[in-house]
């Protein structure tokens, strides 16, 4: 993670040499995901690196009041701590809440030469809080506990939870015990992006809240700086984009959100090619993240139980491909030695991923026999 050092507003701080991408009105879409025949808003070639503001959706709501500036100042946050174009898009009206999800996304970026059937491979260089505070917010009984929270007939709480360094330099999130009180509760900050993805063969712009095979709110908190997500492209260009900023999450995600708050973030947009693609991944139909310690296959589904089915053929599939592995005993070691993970549970459908780790499948000193 970056270190915080003041306010990153729009433009400022850019480090020379690479494309930049704002999070202004020109460079978003509010609650609805790119689509093919959609104009991107910068061109890159495969391997380059890129710049992009990301905005949260977490104060710009109507159930927060459709006034950033007020939101944030209503929680003891200065004016010109408030990010200009977060109390424009809060005014804007471009949103329609009745059909179109929350989130704020950046891009497209169109990736010369994709197309489909090539994988785009989505890099998190670095990410940077934007602001020293962020939301957590459970609206409209969804989240783990539909019909129990919100508590007491509330449609919508959200908590305000600023950031700060603890003795050690370290950045936490803080929070209350009781409303009102000191806030000694802590917890590390991991930022990442909830959104990547790639633009949907399709004419009508997706809803941004369910994830899919072309990424989207996939929400896996493991995604953080130094690491990989690989997507199947459906469209020439890939027409990738990013947006959900986290800077925290636990695993379920269960309030309905994370800890939410706008992030800069440094990213490479690498492409595999459809050949290269099917010796390295096999037939890859969803998302794959790379850690520098594990491969992270996911599954989707409204279903729980089926999303975990699915991450678990994804995971079999993966192993084939990598390293040429039976199914069966794909399916043993997983069942032996990997951990079945619920990425969330709250966002229209449900998200299980796979974490298997690469050191497994390193050349062991001495090989054992077979019949040993």
């Amino acid at each position: 993670m970056g270190d915080f050092d003041g306010i990153l507003r729009s433009g400022e701080r850019v480090p020379e040499g690479l494309p930049y991408v704002p999070a202004d009105p020109g460079s978003v879409f509010w609650g609805r995901l790119p689509a093919r025949g959609d104009d991107p808003v910068l061109t890159v070639a495969p391997g380059d690196e890129v710049i992009v503001d990301t905005l949260s959706h977490e104060g710009v709501l109507p159930d927060q009041g459709s006034d950033a500036a007020a939101f944030f100042e209503s929680h003891g946050v200065a004016a010109d701590d408030v990010l200009t174009e977060a109390v424009l898009l809060s005014r804007s009206g471009r949103r329609d809440p009745a059909v179109d999800g929350p989130h704020v996304i950046t891009g497209p970026v169109e990736v010369r030469g994709a197309r489909p059937g090539d994988v785009l491979a989505m890099t998190l260089v670095d990410a940077t809080p934007r602001v020293p505070y962020g939301v957590i917010s459970n609206r409209h009984g969804r989240g783990a506990l539909p019909g129990e929270m919100p508590a007491g007939g509330v449609d919508a709480v959200s908590v305000f939870a600023p950031i700060s360094p603890d003795a050690s330099g370290e950045w936490k999130g803080r929070l209350s015990r009781r409303e009102g009180g000191p806030r000694d509760v802590s917890f590390p900050l991991a930022p990442f992006l909830g959104i990547m993805g790639v633009a949907t063969d399709t004419d009508a712009r997706a809803h941004s809240v369910p994830p899919g095979a072309h990424g989207g709110n996939i929400d896996i908190k493991e995604l953080v700086v130094g690491t990989t997500l690989y997507l199947p492209i459906q469209v020439p260009g890939a027409l990738a984009y990013v947006g959900d900023p986290h800077f925290a999450q636990g695993d379920g995600e269960v309030a309905l959100t994370a800890l939410e708050a706008s992030l800069r973030v440094h990213l490479r947009f690498d492409l595999i090619p459809a050949r290269e693609a099917a010796r390295a991944f096999g037939d890859l139909v969803g998302p794959l993240g790379e850690t520098a310690t594990h491969l992270i296959p996911t599954g989707i589904d409204a279903d729980l139980d089926e999303a975990v089915r699915k991450a678990t053929r994804a995971a079999i599939a993966i192993l084939a491909a990598r390293h040429g592995m039976e199914p069966h005993l794909a399916y043993a070691y997983l069942s032996a030695a990997t951990d079945l993970r619920i990425s969330q549970v709250v966002d229209l459908v449900c998200g299980a991923h796979a974490m298997i780790r690469k050191a497994d499948f390193e050349a062991p000193d001495a090989p054992v026999r077979s019949d040993a």
